[in-house]
């Protein structure tokens, strides 16, 4: 606007000044004429660049002069600029007079450079100006950004810390302001799952003891249906209760793995084995129930043994629990992957990660299995994956370390 605005009142300028000009020059252009029409008409002798049908005039002037009218124009074809000021005078001829025109000409071109000149330097300081104030806005806005995407990765403690959102003092404005409320919702986001996390693992913790004295309990009980019963339902409050209590461990980031060369093959077949789905015990491939191994490349990594065999143990369960059959375990170097063949991962869970105590459509299971998995993988400095297959079924694709 401030560069259209110079623009424009350059123009302006420019026309105005012209125009008045031209018409101070036309003006004494005809006072000479006339002053030359008196002095032929009386006989006197013409003064200097007046004459009758002169050479140089104009053909649109002396058109004009023949039709008995007066009138202006500045010459074309003059060596330096010339006012040409022509009227009919008696047996049909054209008296005209020239005035010299140069000094309105470098008028106006002395004008025009001063406007141009000007209107450059006010364009340049506000091209300048406009920049500075731009790039600072931009940049803060980049740092708010930025700060957004961490606490959506998970960086909690992540803060805009912008100087004028924390100081009321100074002027506020529309980025200070998203920058404070960005930071507010981080800190609130931040201590509710800080509660969170320290009420899952005060209740682990409470739950544990009664439930070691209830499971003793329990293997006191005589043989029986109602005994299994109790028992089975003993096992899955205590395998709730220890998923809660790693979760609380995850969470406080206190785990550590203990590296040890590892061969993934072994460790596939090992977690294949204890999960009771091998199809080696009568689940074979064609029952569309087992878990197939598939070793297209196996591999020794630097890991933490019992920490693999936790993920991969729970995306194989997460597979039979969730999905159909068969359950393919497939190791290509560094690169693991556990596919099934049903119906694929939730919307939800594709686009924000496993969520614990989650569950799509009723689902059997507490939604602890992948959570825990992610969070071993983290452990182990791996990458897990979750997708859906092309022609049906989740996969699951842990990457580790360089083999």
């Amino acid at each position: 606007m401030c560069c259209g605005l110079a623009a424009l009142l350059g123009v302006l300028v420019h026309v105005s000044v012209t125009d008045q000009t031209v018409g101070e020059a036309r003006d004494h252009a005809l006072d000479r004429l006339t002053e030359t029409t008196e002095a032929f008409e009386a006989g006197d002798r013409l003064p200097p660049g007046a004459g009758v049908d002169p050479a140089g005039l104009p053909a649109e002037l002396r058109t004009l002069a023949a039709g008995g009218r007066r009138g202006t124009m500045v010459g074309t074809g003059d060596p330096y600029p010339t006012m040409w000021a022509a009227g009919p005078v008696s047996g049909g001829r054209t008296l005209a007079v020239q005035v010299d025109y140069a000094q309105g000409v470098r008028t106006i071109e002395g004008l025009d450079r001063a406007i141009l000149g000007s209107s450059a330097l006010a364009i340049g300081v506000t091209l300048l100006v406009g920049a500075f104030a731009v790039t600072r806005v931009t940049r803060r806005l980049h740092s708010t950004a930025q700060v957004a995407r961490r606490i959506s990765a998970g960086d909690l403690d992540a803060r805009v810390g912008d100087p004028r959102a924390g100081d009321p003092a100074s002027p506020q404005d529309e980025v200070a302001a998203v920058a404070g409320a960005l930071d507010t919702m981080a800190s609130s986001l931040q201590n509710k799952l800080l509660s969170e996390q320290r009420f899952t693992a005060d209740v682990a913790h409470e739950l544990r003891t009664p439930l070691t004295g209830l499971h003793a309990a329990a293997e006191l009980l005589p043989p029986g249906r109602p005994t299994e019963l109790v028992r089975d339902r003993v096992a899955a409050l205590r395998t709730l209760t220890e998923d809660l209590l790693e979760i609380s461990r995850l969470d406080a980031r206190s785990e550590r793995a203990e590296v040890d060369a590892v061969r993934l093959g072994a460790v596939a077949e090992r977690v294949v084995r204890a999960s009771g789905t091998g199809t080696g015990a009568g689940t074979g491939a064609g029952t569309g129930i087992g878990t197939e191994i598939s070793i297209l490349r196996d591999a020794v990594v630097e890991t933490d043994q019992r920490r693999l065999e936790r993920v991969l143990g729970n995306l194989v369960a997460n597979a039979h629990r969730h999905g159909r059959g068969p359950v393919t375990l497939t190791v290509d170097g560094g690169v693991i992957t556990v596919r099934d063949h049903g119906d694929g991962y939730p919307e939800y869970l594709l686009g924000y990660g496993p969520q614990r105590f989650r569950t799509e459509g009723g689902a059997r299971g507490h939604g602890l299995g992948l959570t825990i998995a992610v969070g071993q993988a983290e452990v182990l400095g791996a990458r897990l994956v979750f997708a859906n297959a092309v022609g049906g079924g989740a996969v699951a694709t842990l990457t580790l370390a360089a083999a």
